[in-house]
């Protein structure tokens, strides 16, 4: 095992032990099974038990019902019982959070409990102790004690067990130790699972959740490496990025996380996290699994022995800089007009530029593009001054102006002479045969170039390990050109384009790998792209917008460029104590033109505040109709009635100097 999985450079599953969940097994190399969690309250049976039928009936393998209380656990034989007589076997897992006795109970009941450690048992008050090794030692005899009884219920039941640690939720003593952090991550998970395993028990799953996916990669990856170094196994891995919210941010930031983890073999059940209806998550699953079918891999990739980078932290490849690309500069997007035969300044409004014909000035977005990749193509109109256009060099030599920067082919480079003083964009395929064989002349010749930018893409069907192989052999070679990360989508939807893009390009940015993104695709393929009602005959702007806004937000995603404000939205659950997704709507309505501002929205005090770990402020459920407002992890207004408690974010907004009105 390299690290944390099979192989970096080959499809290979990380082969892990075999759990049996009711009728459905999963680890050892069964299929990546898919599941959703309702978002009834468990009270209302018949309501659970239809959702729950939709799910299942969109293609959901297990069903995740919460449990907060006694009351909740024992409704769970009613569901359970409604479900087996209306013909549906999908197994059920019970999300147990503050009550043990819940969990004893469910485990009885369901097929799967799953419990965080991080509030089960053990203290979170978020407060700053410090815990001497005796004092620790006694709150983990006292998790035993308390942990023992429901892991010998499940031993007694065949019941299964997700520990699922959250970054958010970690416990008082576990920061104390390890700090808000994937290893702590890791220790919350492990101490529950020794205590497990001392008992015979390995009927067990883990998950590592977190609303940063940086943060989740690195402490999947860590909680692999720790299992595999003490036991000398690895127990199956349930992933997902929590609270990921809801349209677009929230498919791209799941893919990323997911994603990432995926093409590396690892994962054998995925749920996606979405602030939507929960039927709705399993396509978005189901598109992400379809990747990796028995052809995933080339054997044109050589393999690697030692990893020039560290997976378990997050440092940016170093690169020089040239022009606005490399070094400290945040990633660059390039957009890819290529496809449109005379460019217009209309054009580039779909990328962020909006010219006024009266005023002869350009109004320039947050989210505009840096670049424009027009081909053969020169323009009839002057760009604005923050905006050049990638040209071939034939193109770029009529041109004969500071706004067109050349564009060549990797040994089209190496051979010619006629280049630019400043700026030069080297197109290069991950290990096609050709370039392959001519490799160390290529990198020799770039190295010592200090107007070159790589360009890297790959047509192998595994790209992100392609491309991340050859950033290791240019690591090797002392090559640190900026790169830029090529990515051209094969998908018919538009949720197959976004999981696409963002996990073949996020998955490198998540390593610190890239300077820039460009995002593109045949028209012709995109049919389904944006579905209207009667034509699917779309107007090629909605395209270039697309593409343009997918990247900014991966970016967003991976935390390497922030461009708009950022929303940490839960799942909508039977614990939520309002309507989610109308509040999040409204909420984004009013503040999504604070660049920069990150805010969560949680339904209870379950997901909130822990799960807002990494937001600015926060607006959180706390009774029926009651909301309660946070800046960081403090409370600062209780109980506001939830009719004004949008307005009332707003006026804290405003007081913590954040707030800019709308333009």
């Amino acid at each position: 095992m390299q690290g944390y999985c099979q192989s970096q450079t080959q499809y290979k599953r990380l082969l892990t032990r075999e759990v049996r969940i009711g009728n459905l097994i999963m680890g050892n190399g069964h299929p990546i099974r898919v599941q959703t969690m309702t978002t009834t309250d468990t009270m209302d049976t018949m309501a659970t038990v239809e959702q729950a039928i939709r799910c299942i009936e969109a293609g959901a393998e297990l069903i995740r019902i919460t449990a907060p209380s006694i009351k909740e656990a024992n409704q769970l034989q009613v569901i359970k019982d409604q479900l087996r007589e209306r013909g549906y076997d999908t197994p059920l897992v019970a999300d147990i959070h503050f009550t043990p006795h819940a969990a004893e109970i469910a485990a009885s009941i369901v097929e799967k409990v799953r419990i965080n450690p991080g509030n089960y048992v053990d203290k979170k008050k978020f407060e700053q102790l410090e815990y001497t090794d005796a004092e620790y030692e006694e709150e983990l005899d006292r998790i035993r004690e308390q942990f023992t009884p429901l892991v010998k219920i499940c031993l007694e039941h065949g019941t299964a067990m997700r520990i699922g640690t959250n970054h958010g939720s970690l416990s008082d003593r576990i920061l104390s130790r390890y700090g808000d952090t994937p290893i702590g991550m890791v220790e919350s998970a492990m101490e529950f699972l020794r205590i497990a395993r001392s008992e015979n028990f390995h009927n067990i799953v883990l998950s590592m959740k977190s609303s940063n996916p940086k943060v989740m990669v690195q402490a999947y990856r860590l909680l692999i490496r720790t299992m595999y170094d003490q036991f000398g196994e690895i127990y199956p891995l349930h992933l997902g990025v929590t609270e990921a919210g809801d349209g677009e941010d929230g498919r791209i930031k799941s893919a990323v996380g997911i994603g990432t983890l995926l093409e590396d073999g690892i994962g054998d059940t995925i749920r996606v996290s979405l602030t939507e209806d929960p039927e709705l998550e399993i396509p978005v699953c189901q598109d992400m699994i379809r990747r990796y079918g028995d052809n995933f891999s080339s054997n044109a990739i050589p393999p690697i022995d030692t990893l020039p980078y560290n997976p378990f932290i997050y440092n940016r490849r170093k690169s020089f800089p040239v022009d606005i690309i490399g070094g400290a500069q945040v990633p660059v997007v390039i957009a890819d007009l290529s496809t449109i035969e005379e460019i217009t300044p209309a054009h580039l409004q779909a990328v962020g530029y909006t010219y006024n014909e009266q005023t002869d000035k350009w109004s320039i977005a947050d989210i505009a593009a840096d670049f424009i990749f027009t081909g053969t193509q020169l323009l009839n109109f002057e760009l604005p001054g923050t905006l050049r256009a990638l040209v071939y060099p034939a193109t770029w030599k009529a041109a004969n102006s500071a706004s067109y920067v050349p564009l060549f082919e990797f040994k089209q480079f190496v051979e010619t002479e006629l280049r630019s003083k400043t700026l030069n964009f080297v197109m290069m395929d991950c290990y096609s045969d050709e370039e392959r064989k001519m490799l160390p002349l290529y990198l020799n010749v770039i190295s010592r170039d200090n107007t070159a930018v790589l360009c890297l893409s790959s047509l192998n069907k595994n790209a992100l390990q392609s491309v991340r192989r050859m950033i290791s052999e240019l690591h090797m070679h002392q090559v640190n050109n900026p790169l830029i990360l090529i990515c051209d989508s094969p998908g018919q939807s538009l949720d197959q384009h976004l999981i696409h893009f963002a996990i073949e390009t996020g998955g490198l940015l998540l390593d610190g790998m890239g300077d820039g993104i460009c995002l593109g695709y045949k028209l012709e393929a995109n049919v389904e792209l944006f579905p209207v009602a009667e034509s699917t005959d779309l107007p090629e702007e909605n395209i270039y917008k697309f593409t343009n806004n997918t990247a900014f937000n991966i970016l967003q995603a991976t935390g390497t460029r922030i461009s708009k404000t950022e929303y940490i939205s839960c799942p909508s659950c039977g614990r939520t104590l309002f309507d989610l997704q109308e509040v999040t709507a409204r909420i984004r309505a009013a503040t999504n033109h604070l660049k920069g501002v990150k805010i969560a929205i949680m339904g209870c005090i379950v997901n909130g505040p822990g799960e807002m770990a990494d937001a600015d402020f926060g607006y959180v459920g706390s009774g029926p109709g009651k909301i309660t407002l946070y800046k960081g992890r403090e409370i600062v207004i209780r109980n506001v009635d939830s009719a004004v408690a949008v307005d009332q974010l707003i006026e804290l907004l405003k007081k913590s100097g954040v707030w800019i009105e709308k333009s």
